[in-house]
């Protein structure tokens, strides 16, 4: 999929990494979780999805004045709604009377068998999975790669180490990279939960009923637990784990992320197909400040980079053959 996307990228000028990263994300959501396969099918649902996290405050209000779903903008987000429905509807029917649906790997396939312990799910509630899974699965990985790829472009020295590593097989600087990035450029700021219970959080009695929302971003830059905070540094990674809750960009405890694992893997692989084959920079040295889009902090200006097709494609086992990049 990263392969497919990156032949419509131009070269030697400067574009947006940001968007291609959310079609990527955009296409592992339409073919490995829900399955698509019918070309007329991806189309549709190509264009209708993403349009389902464009929200704002506006449009937010509904959820407490169900009302406003009958006027202006509200109204026109609910049509795409119930149009998104269908869609998904009949991709869950015909999923259904799939012949071969017990040999199919997607998401939607393995929810729909189920499991031998388990009542079959409803339609209704394979339709909230998909949904769930498309708006925390899509722009989250999707930013997150952006960032990657926009700190890596302004530490030159850690780009060649990755590509070097990627060069040679091994996994492990790789896997640092996007938790530094994650750590030092999380794509969600802060988490909220509601107290069932009272809680006692660093001496502080708090009654049931009180918002907490753990600040992401200030845990992970604290310079009471971090070396050099702000600094991208990958390799404070390789030289042991953090402490427990000091690294959060998943949430913790029994609410963490459960696409966690599902989202790494996918920022790994988009990162090392991409440098395998790719020769990037930044189009300017200066960094990319953060800027809220929805609920995400994204490049402000979108991850700009200026492509170059490699003279010598990266292959495990290799020496790197590549220039260093400015």
């Amino acid at each position: 999929m990263t392969r497919e996307e990156m032949a419509h990228w131009p070269r030697g000028t400067a574009f947006e990494l940001h968007p291609r990263m959310q079609a990527i994300a955009l296409e592992v959501i339409l073919r490995a979780v829900i399955g698509v396969e019918d070309p007329a099918r991806l189309a549709q649902l190509r264009d209708l999805l993403p349009r389902l996290g464009e929200l704002n405050i506006v449009l937010l209000l509904s959820w407490s004045w169900p009302r406003l779903n009958g006027f202006g903008p509200w109204r026109k987000y609910e049509r795409l709604r119930h149009r998104i429905d269908e869609v998904l509807y009949d991709e869950i029917a015909r999923r259904r009377g799939a012949p071969d649906l017990e040999r199919r790997e997607d998401i939607l396939s393995l929810l729909i068998r189920g499991s031998e312990d388990e009542d079959p799910m409803t339609d209704e509630e394979l339709r909230d999975q998909l949904i769930t899974l498309l708006l925390a699965g899509h722009e989250t990985t999707a930013t997150g790669l952006a960032w990657a790829f926009e700190r890596l472009l302004r530490h030159p020295q850690a780009l060649l180490r990755l590509e070097q590593e990627i060069a040679s097989g091994e996994d492990a600087y790789l896997d640092a990279v996007v938790k530094e990035t994650l750590r030092v450029r999380p794509v969600i700021f802060d988490v909220a939960r509601k107290l069932k219970a009272p809680a006692e959080v660093a001496g502080y009695t708090l009654p049931a009923g009180v918002t907490v929302m753990p600040a992401v971003g200030i845990v992970q830059r604290s310079r009471e637990r971090w070396t050099g905070p702000r600094e991208f540094r990958p390799e404070r990674f390789l030289e042991g784990q953090p402490e427990p809750y000091t690294w959060i960009p998943f949430g913790g405890g029994t609410r963490r992320c459960l696409g966690a694992a599902f989202a790494t893997v996918e920022m790994k692989t988009v990162l090392r197909t991409v440098l395998s084959e790719l020769e990037l920079r930044a189009d300017r040295p200066q960094p990319e400040r953060a800027r809220m889009r929805h609920i995400t902090l994204v490049p402000s200006r979108g991850a700009r980079a200026i492509a170059a097709a490699r003279r010598e494609p990266l292959a495990a086992g290799e020496p790197q053959k590549t220039a260093a990049v400015a």
